[in-house]
Order: structure tokens, then sequence, then C-alpha cells
């Protein structure tokens, strides 16, 4: 295991958001949508359930989105300002079906600063075990989903939103074939 197990779900967390918005797609279309979306995703705590709460979830997605291509030091400064923004303080919790770990926000809180303080509290684990190399564009040539590679070789290329794996090693063996015949 390279991560915590609640920094690997908060990081999960990030990359379904960021693909919320995949090769053109708008999966938070409605505040229904991000209902499901956070269902899925077991996010609880306090909510609006309004469009200014939806409209914050995908500023908070574009913000997202940008650290999988950023540098370290451009990483760190959002990581930081979204903490900042949040006035996270970090404590330990137990809840529902978790053991110990990291809330830097109540429950109490916005979601959007529970949710930037997760993705934030994740990425600077990533950020401070140097391995922002995990975090990686889809290799499908039509695809520009996120892709979180944790597994133990770093050998993930392609996302999990579509058939980008299949499709390309299916690529590659009509290639082979065609080469070969």
């Amino acid at each position: 295991m390279v991560f915590a197990p609640d920094t690997e779900v908060a990081l999960r967390t990030v990359v379904h958001l960021v693909n919320s918005a995949a090769n053109g797609g708008e999966g938070l279309g409605s505040v229904a949508d991000l209902d499901n979306f956070l269902a899925a995703e077991g996010v609880t705590g306090s909510r609006t359930r309004d469009n200014d709460e939806l409209t914050s979830v995908r500023q908070l997605r574009q913000q997202l989105s940008a650290l999988w291509t950023a540098d370290e030091d451009a990483a760190v400064e959002t990581v930081n300002r979204l903490l900042r923004e949040a006035r996270a303080l970090p404590q330990l919790a137990k809840h529902d079906h978790w053991d110990w770990h990291l809330h830097a926000t109540t429950r109490e809180a916005p979601l959007v600063y529970r949710m930037s303080t997760e993705a934030a509290m994740a990425l600077a684990d990533v950020i401070r075990g140097k391995e922002m190399d995990r975090l990686r564009i889809c290799e499908a040539e039509d695809c520009d989903a996120a892709v979180l590679d944790l597994s133990r070789n770093r050998s993930k290329r392609y996302c999990d939103t579509g058939n980008c794996a299949n499709r390309a090693h299916v690529a590659a063996y009509r290639a082979r074939q065609a080469a070969t015949g």
C-alpha cells in the first residue's frame, strides 16, 4: 500500500470528481447529479443542496483538475490555498465504518470546504511522498481523463471512465496482426 486507506479513498474521489467533466462531458449538470455523486463517494455532512453549492463544487473540480498536470511547486501552492480557505484544522475522527482517520473540517462546514480539504490533505500526502508521478492523464489518444496510479509497479496507463485500455489493446492487437499478415 502506498498511502493510508483514507488518503486512497480521498484520491479516488478526486479522480471521480475531475473525471465528471472528462472528454467534454458534464457529470454534475444538476444538484441531483451532485447528490448522486456524493452518495456514490460516501461524502457525508451538511448540505445546502442548491445551485451555489453545485457551482462551488464545479469550481473546485477545475482547481483539482489543474493539479493533474501541475508541477510540484504549483501543486503545493494550490494545496496550501485550499487548506487556508477552508481554515483547515486536522483532527483525528472515528465514525460510521471508518476507524481513526484525519478530518480537517467539521461535518457542519460547507460541502466545498469539506471536499477541498479532503482532497488537499490527500494531495499533501502525494506531494510529501514525492509521488506526483502517480497522477496522470489517460494515454488514450481521444481521452483527457485523470488517472490515479496506485499500482505497485506504476504501470497504470489508462483511465477507468470508459473502455480506453480495452480499445488500446484491441488496436495494438490489430496492428500486430496486420504487420504479420
